[in-house]
């Protein structure tokens, strides 16, 4: 498991420098995912007795036992919601911020300093997904640049640590219902393990979101595909 700090000021500075539009105010929220300290607390609880034909597989025990003792952490002006609308995904809305995406069924939410909404896998903690929300004035995405330069650029500022290297793969535009989406894929090399990713950025409401999800290197094979309806389910609506 990654060894996970936050440093609010830096990414300030470090973000603010390569993306100045991205101000008001001076607020400013962290979008970097392995930099976040989290703690979940975790109590026993009991189950009552289910038929062989119906126990769940060892993620599903896991959230189920996990889902009680989490509740604590569930952000209070959340609109996430649980209604399955894909085989295997949950659904997770926002009403306030104006964006929604799915989820790999089993991951929790958990409250994160700094993120809008965090959802991991219990078991595999590099297994998560995180959006990011702030303020801008810019209208586009494409204000900002081409998909390659914005994505260098919130990799090595915002997205990894300065300590780990980094590599992007690929980067691209989409556009849906004729909002553009910038999307991109990369990979950042701890010392003891190496997480492969997935971003989508864009703009809307006065808004440049960000979400961000992945996995451990070695087990990319198996979430790419998971991972990757992830990244593509995120939509932003007006609000």
């Amino acid at each position: 498991m990654a060894s996970l700090q936050n440093s609010p000021t830096i990414h300030r500075t470090l973000f603010h420098s390569s993306f100045p539009q991205l101000q008001k105010n001076g607020h400013f929220r962290s979008c970097r995912r392995e930099s976040i300290s989290f703690i979940v607390k975790a109590a026993h609880s009991s189950l009552k007795t289910i038929s062989p034909t119906e126990m769940p597989g060892r993620r599903q025990m896991i959230a189920i036992g996990a889902t009680a003792p989490l509740v604590f952490l569930f952000n209070q002006h959340s609109y996430s919601f649980a209604a399955e609308s894909k085989k295997g995904f949950l659904s997770a809305l926002d009403k306030k911020d104006g964006y929604s995406f799915l989820y790999p069924f089993g991951w929790q939410e958990v409250v994160i300093e700094g993120q809008d909404k965090v959802f991991k896998d219990v078991i595999e903690p590099l297994e998560n997904v995180s959006v990011n929300v702030i303020p801008t004035g810019k209208l586009d995405i494409r204000e900002f640049g081409p998909p390659e330069q914005v994505a260098e650029t919130l990799i090595k500022k915002v997205l990894a640590p300065p300590t780990q290297k980094t590599k992007l793969i690929q980067a691209k535009e989409q556009d849906v219902e004729g909002k553009a989406y910038y999307q991109f894929e990369f990979v950042a090399q701890a010392p003891n393990y190496t997480r492969h990713a997935l971003s989508t950025i864009s703009i809307g409401n006065g808004k440049f979101y960000t979400l961000t999800t992945g996995a451990n290197e070695r087990r990319w094979e198996k979430m790419k595909d998971r991972l990757q309806t992830v990244v593509e389910s995120f939509k932003i609506f007006n609000v």
